[in-house]
């Protein structure tokens, strides 16, 4: 029974690979009214995120990395050139910083200029529809079945939908998809000349986002399978190793084409070599497994795993991209959408619902699936409410805003003291150098390690350096410092609101008034 079964398996892939050998064969095409009805769905699941994004509007309002990116790109407008040291902290002052994500900047405070708010919300809508599209593109090239299809998009954007706030990685999921899309149509065709769609994009990829890194080892993988094969005497025709070395030596240099050069791969190592924000910073954090996305991504995982070893020797390439896939996002919950789209693509590839190849739409099917993609999300900008009153509102909830007003108005000055989630707010809307930001490669572990410990009022509390010559502080409201700064008679609250409390630095002669009072009135009287 035992032979049996695995000369049967020998058998189907014996089949499967004459067929990719043979080239390709047609499965029977949909009527045209299936055809339309399809690309009316598939219009829909494109703009399915982009109404996430119109209905989740407080992840665009209340991002806390966009302030310093906004304010970098009008330093770039104003002084016409790229910074190469930091020009917002009073901490780094000097210190060697290159905006890597220059070109997203520049993008990011164009739609800022034009459409406030609603610029940032329309942005997200957008790649995340781009998103849909190159997910659903990638598994409809391998998978026959259209409702699994559409199910393996569901799940990938679930799965990644965390991720959909004003971020430049936006760009990194959509760029990782047609990637992986291009080097799959390779190993099934192996049609060296779609590799040339490789360079320019790795080149646009190196001047948005420092992840393009994550593209080049998908790349090296595909590069050593035909290596591995050869040794391991199984997978595919090593004869495929050269064009996929060629293309990977011009994608480890077209990012080059930055200003900064090879400083590129430089700020690349910094940040995959700073463990310490694994553990302080929020979105860094390992999966928690508190959230229905979180056990979907475990169960893509599972099943992906499952298929791909049905057979007893998996190709090397698919095992070492599932298997890199689920390090960094296992790792990272930020890098959650790596495994989303590996374990979808690798679970359409493996799970063929009918034997042939999936059948080609007509032309016009293209027209119809953005038609109706274009008026369901219109339709929801509006039905949702979509505006800039309602985005101050929400900013408002979760930003110092008001804070921000009264210390401009009582010209109150710095040295300033903030915490990490709203360095980058203060930075566009105040302009005074900052103890921290979003920035951590800049900052490093030492330093947020002491800001978090700092805010979180730990022992050590009152002697950080950075504080003690501080003579302005915006707190967050339920902070631990701020209930500490309450009763230091070094500081003076002078406004407080729901969200934030503003100190300012006493002078030697009033510290021993204000202790008095302090020690004469109730913690709950706040504020002059």
């Amino acid at each position: 029974m035992h032979a049996r079964k695995v000369a049967g398996e020998a058998a189907a892939l014996s089949a499967a690979s004459r067929t990719e050998d043979e080239g390709p064969v047609q499965s029977q095409n949909p009527g045209s009214a299936d055809q339309a009805a399809r690309a009316a769905v598939t219009g829909l699941l494109i703009a399915a995120p982009a109404l996430m994004c119109f209905h989740g509007l407080g992840s665009c309002a209340v991002d806390p990395d966009v302030g310093w990116q906004l304010q970098s790109a009008v330093w770039m407008l104003q002084h016409h050139a790229f910074p190469h040291t930091d020009p917002f902290s009073r901490t780094e002052t000097g210190v060697a910083w290159q905006d890597y994500s220059w070109l997203f900047d520049l993008m990011l405070l164009k739609l800022y200029a034009w459409l406030s708010l609603d610029g940032l919300v329309l942005y997200v809508a957008a790649m995340a529809a781009a998103i849909a599209a190159a997910i659903y593109r990638l598994v409809s090239r391998v998978q026959t079945d259209f409702t699994i299809c559409v199910l393996l998009t569901v799940a990938a954007l679930v799965s990644v939908s965390r991720d959909f706030t004003p971020r430049p990685w936006l760009f990194t999921i959509l760029f990782f998809a047609l990637e992986l899309d291009i080097l799959m149509q390779f190993r099934r065709t192996r049609r060296a000349r779609i590799l040339l769609w490789l360079p320019p994009l790795f080149a646009l990829w190196g001047n948005i986002h420092i992840q393009f890194i994550d593209g080049l080892l998908v790349l090296g993988i595909a590069a050593c399978e035909p290596l591995l094969a050869r040794w391991t005497k199984w997978g595919d025709d090593p004869a495929t190793a050269r064009p996929l070395w060629l293309a990977l030596g011009a994608c480890v240099a077209a990012p080059l084409l930055n200003p900064y050069g090879i400083g590129i791969y430089r700020d690349a190592w910094i940040m995959a070599s700073q463990p310490g924000v694994l553990n302080t910073v929020s979105e860094m954090h390992a999966l928690a497994f508190r959230s229905a996305g979180d056990y979907l991504l475990l169960f893509l995982a599972l099943a992906a795993t499952a298929l791909l070893f049905r057979l007893s020797r998996p190709a090397p390439f698919e095992t070492l991209l599932l298997a890199m896939s689920v390090v960094l996002s296992f790792r990272s919950q930020r890098d959650a959408w790596i495994l989303a789209i590996v374990a979808v693509a690798l679970i359409a590839a493996r799970w063929r619902a009918s034997a042939g190849e999936p059948a080609k739409m007509p032309a016009w099917a293209l027209p119809v699936t953005l038609a109706a993609t274009a008026a369901v999300s219109v339709a929801g900008f509006f039905a949702l409410h979509v505006n800039n009153t309602r985005m101050l509102a929400l900013e408002a909830k979760a930003m110092p805003v008001q804070a921000v007003q009264v210390v401009k108005q009582r010209h109150y000055p710095g040295p300033l003291f903030n915490d990490y989630n709203w360095g980058g707010y203060l930075i566009w809307q105040l302009g005074l150098p900052v103890t921290i930001d979003g920035r951590a490669g800049l900052y490093g572990d030492s330093s947020i390690d002491r800001s978090v410990a700092t805010w979180g009022g730990g022992p050590h509390w009152a002697t950080n350096p950075q504080l003690q010559s501080a003579a302005l502080v915006i707190a967050p409201v339920g902070d631990a410092l701020t209930q500490l700064l309450r009763l230091d008679s070094r500081f003076e609250l002078v406004y407080e609101d729901k969200v934030a409390a503003v100190f300012v630095r006493c002078p030697l002669p009033q510290r021993h008034a204000v202790q008095s009072r302090l020690d004469g009135r109730p913690p709950s009287e706040s504020s002059h």
